[in-house]
């Protein structure tokens, strides 16, 4: 990755000093506003759903848990040994 040049500003008075910390403040404000739209629309709740919008989660999380089962019971049936899972032998 590169390094980032960062701008340097030469102030050769107070009063530019002042007038560059007044700018990022409003730079701040403005990317604070921004920050907290973001925010508020991330936690929004969902109005309007209905029984049926919340059968078919129902369902689709039980079909991914199920799913989910199938996966880890196939996983340690076949790499049962990287988990302390001894394979027995089967006798004839």
């Amino acid at each position: 990755m590169l390094p980032v040049k960062k701008p340097i500003h030469e102030f050769r008075t107070l009063e530019e000093i002042r007038q560059r910390k007044e700018e990022l403040a409003e730079k701040i404000q403005e990317d604070n506003g921004k920050f907290t739209t973001l925010w508020n629309q991330v936690f929004i709740k969902r109005e309007g759903n209905t029984k049926s919008d919340y059968i078919a989660g129902l369902v689709s999380n039980g079909i991914v848990a199920f799913d989910t089962f199938l996966l880890i019971r196939k996983l340690m049936k076949g790499y049962g040994f990287l988990f302390g899972k001894s394979k027995k032998k089967k006798h004839k």
